[in-house]
């Protein structure tokens, strides 16, 4: 069993001590460990090419055209059964270098567009998406606040384990967090989501959200978007719409049973939207636009009008 801590803060700084303290947590728990600074790391923004979705229904195998060290860490992520990511709390959310990962991950990790692409490479003899995306793994975040400004945090980080499917064990954040380290209760709760996630990487099948529930009762999200002049709320991590009401001065969003096997982080939920067939048909349809010449006049147009600014060499 291995366990994987990745840390998007400065080095040796408290970020990098809460993930060591969660790892302590899950060796004493059994698991083997391993840690990783991501910062350490040259990590390309996505530039949204599509290659990925593109190699992935044309039977290509799972690639991305960006060469950096993202595949190194996309091994590590795939080789480890549980993962827990700690993150700093940048203007209400998470950092920029964990907004690209789950950017990189993508389409790329998203299951049920490498499902349908195992299907294709079966049918036509192509190249198959690696082995390993298809196993279950179990992932748990912290972020960790310079002040009490973190609505976004625990949105952001379950949209990384949104699209491969990961299930997400502790969702955690930490206020006012400069002197966190002098506080046993949050290095304690540091240490507890590490010995979680040791636990539920030894059954993965079994294993249940360990934090506090959110409004959504699925994904534990308590972020919405309210359709204006409505009561109709739509959970942006799993997506389900649900009847938003206010009982005992508590909001609460309920679903109809008809809308949980619709959720973006399941599989009945990914194939009733058939996002792989809309990907493989909008490229189609563009491939074929491109090789218009009023399209191509439109693009050299725009192409002639402006250069991009860039900073003297």
């Amino acid at each position: 069993m291995k366990i994987l801590g990745l840390s998007a803060g400065t080095k040796n700084g408290i970020n990098d001590s809460m993930c060591k303290e969660a790892l302590m947590g899950a060796r004493e728990s059994g698991a083997d460990i391993e840690f990783i600074r991501l910062l350490d790391l040259n990590i390309k923004h996505c530039t949204g090419c599509v290659t990925c979705s593109k190699a992935l229904i044309s039977g290509r195998g799972n690639m991305c055209a960006l060469k950096d060290d993202f595949d190194w860490l996309f091994n590590k992520m795939l080789n480890a059964d549980g993962i827990v990511l700690v993150s700093p709390i940048f203007e209400s959310g998470t950092s920029g270098i964990v907004h690209t990962i789950t950017d990189r991950i993508g389409p790329r990790m998203d299951r049920g567009i490498n499902e349908t692409a195992k299907k294709i490479a079966e049918a036509t003899g192509g190249k198959a998406p690696d082995e390993r995306i298809f196993k279950d793994k179990v992932i748990s975040f912290m972020g960790i606040g310079g002040s009490d400004w973190g609505s976004l945090i625990q949105m952001d980080h379950a949209m990384l384990a949104m699209s491969p499917m990961w299930k997400v064990i502790d969702n955690d954040w930490f206020k006012w967090a400069k002197s966190i380290l002098t506080n046993d209760k949050d290095v304690i709760r540091a240490h507890e989501i590490g010995i979680h996630i040791a636990e539920a990487a030894k059954d993965i099948p079994n294993a249940k959200y360990q934090g506090k529930p959110g409004v959504c009762p699925h994904c534990h999200s308590n972020n919405f978007y309210i359709v204006p002049g409505t009561d109709k709320a739509i959970c942006p991590v799993c997506g389900l719409e649900g009847k938003l009401t206010v009982e005992n001065g508590s909001a609460k969003v309920t679903y109809p049973d008809s809308q949980l096997p619709l959720a973006h982080d399941t599989l009945s939920g990914k194939f009733r939207f058939k996002h792989a067939d809309d990907i493989k048909n909008l490229e189609t349809k563009y491939a074929k636009i491109r090789k218009d010449p009023a399209y191509i006049a439109k693009v050299n147009n725009y192409k002639s009008f402006i250069s991009a600014s860039k900073p003297e060499k």
